[in-house]
Formats: structure tokens, sequence, C-alpha cells
């Protein structure tokens, strides 16, 4: 899916307003006491020791499909995934010991005005996925995108998330709505695909207390 948007993050300890109160703004992933576990998965803080693991499916044509850059040169591929920013906000998904995906959780500020933008720093993030198409069609995405709103919310603390994709890609926003995001965005022709063609894009998103009510249902 197309990842958009720097992130905005100031020191630990800045308020910040998330579901009418204060809070501390999480500095970066490290707040989350890694690994974290599903049912069937385990996702931990990505190391410059899976760029092999990640790039074996990353460079496969139906996951570049989507994805902002194309993994097809690995020199190209391995300066991108072991760019510090980048990689300090992805994490991997394992299955008995083997990376099957990568997740994406960018930390951003949201948009205030003048006299209150200090509550607005780092209360959001836009979330990213891929997976090893072999893997795919047996829930694995869906688990691990659940898992990772539960840590947006409950151990970062955020507000709000995001997630972006192409129209085109169904299989994306299906599992946006699987997991409770809302679509609160149609925009016509804004995104240019790498085959030339100006697309459709679809943006969701989800707030900590419609997370909640989803949860306690």
């Amino acid at each position: 899916m197309p990842a958009s948007r720097s992130a905005g993050l100031e020191t630990l300890g800045r308020a910040r307003l998330a579901s009418g109160t204060l809070g501390p703004v999480p500095q970066d992933l490290s707040a989350v006491g890694w690994p974290v576990r599903t049912e069937r998965l385990r996702i931990r803080r990505a190391t410059p020791h899976d760029l092999d693991a990640t790039w074996s499916f990353r460079r496969l044509p139906e996951v570049g499909e989507w994805v902002t850059w194309t993994a097809e040169d690995g020199d190209r591929y391995a300066e991108q995934f072991l760019d510090p920013g980048r990689l300090a906000s992805t994490l991997v998904v394992e299955r008995d010991g083997r990376v099957i995906g990568d997740l994406m959780v960018r930390i951003e500020d949201a948009w205030a005005q003048g006299e209150v933008a200090a509550h607005a720093v780092g209360v959001q993030a836009e979330l990213g996925w891929s997976l090893d198409p072999q893997y795919a069609g047996q829930g694995y995405a869906t688990e691990a995108v659940a898992e990772l709103l539960r840590i947006c919310f409950e151990e970062l603390g955020l507000r709000r998330v995001v997630a972006l994709c192409f129209a085109d890609n169904t299989a994306s926003w299906r599992l946006m709505e699987r997991v409770g995001m809302r679509r609160e965005s149609h925009n016509v022709g804004d995104s240019l695909h790498r085959s030339g063609r100006w697309l459709d894009g679809y943006g969701y998103a989800l707030l900590a207390e419609e997370w909640r009510r989803q949860r306690d249902r």
C-alpha cells in the first residue's frame, strides 16, 4: 500500500490530547514490550538481519503491484530497508520462526490550530503491511493488523490510525474493513500507478474510542 506523510515526533513526555485526556507522547515503538504474540504469530521490531527475509517476498510482482517502491533490485531495496527512519517504523511478522510479512507504524502529528498544536504531536499513526503471498488466504494479515491496532491504542496510547491504498487494491481495503476501519475518503484519479495509470485512492481510519467499542461488544 502507498506510504506517505513524514512522522513528526517530539521528545518523550510532551503532553498530548488522546480521547479527551492528556498523556505522554511515545518517543517511538520502544514503548512496547516486544515481541508481541498472537494466537499464531510473533510480531517484533525489524532489524537489519531481516533484509533478505523481507526481500524474498517484497520482490515478487504480486506484492510490488501495490507498494510504494518495487524491490526488484537487491541493492536498492537494501538502501530503502536499512534507512534508519524506515527501519524504526517497521515490524516483522513471524510464523513458526519464519518471517512471513512486515508492518509499518509511522507515528505522526495530527493537524491542529497553532494554539493547541503541542497537544497534537505524535497522537496518530499511519499503518501499512505486506504479506508473503504463499501465506495469503489463511487470515494471517488480518490477525497481524488486528493486533497492530491493539498495540497502537493500548500500548502506544494513540488516538487515531489511518491507512491508504489504491482503490483497485481490493485485498487491502477489505482487510481494513475486516479489522473495523472505516473508509473516510475516496479520491478520484489522485494516485499515479507505476503502470502510468491515474487510479483512485481510498483512505481509511479508526479512532481509539471506536476500537474500544468494537472490542467491548
